[in-house]
C-alpha cells in the first residue's frame, strides 16, 4: 500500500464516521441518549452530547485536513 492509499482510507473512514455521528445528533438535544433509552457509556445525557460534539469536530478537522492534502497533491504517487 502506498502512502496515498493509506491516507485515502483514513479519509474515507473519517467521512463515514462523520456521517454516522451527525445522524446520531438530535435536534431536540436527545442525541445518543435517544437510542435504546439512556446510553450506558456516559454518566449523563449532557456528557453524551459533549462527547458526541467533540468527536464530531475532531473527525471534521481530520476530514478537512486530509481533503486539503489529497487535493493539493502533496503526497507521493
Amino acid at each position: 500500500m502506498t502512502v496515498t492509499s493509506i491516507v485515502q482510507l483514513i479519509w474515507a473512514i473519517a467521512a463515514i464516521g462523520m456521517i454516522v455521528l451527525v445522524l446520531l445528533h438530535s435536534p431536540k438535544g436527545d442525541g445518543i441518549g435517544a437510542i435504546g433509552g439512556q446510553a450506558q457509556l456516559f454518566s449523563s445525557t449532557k456528557s453524551a452530547e459533549n462527547t458526541l460534539n467533540r468527536v464530531t469536530w475532531a473527525l471534521t478537522v481530520v476530514f478537512m485536513g486530509l481533503t486539503v492534502v489529497l487535493s493539493a497533491g502533496w503526497l507521493p504517487k
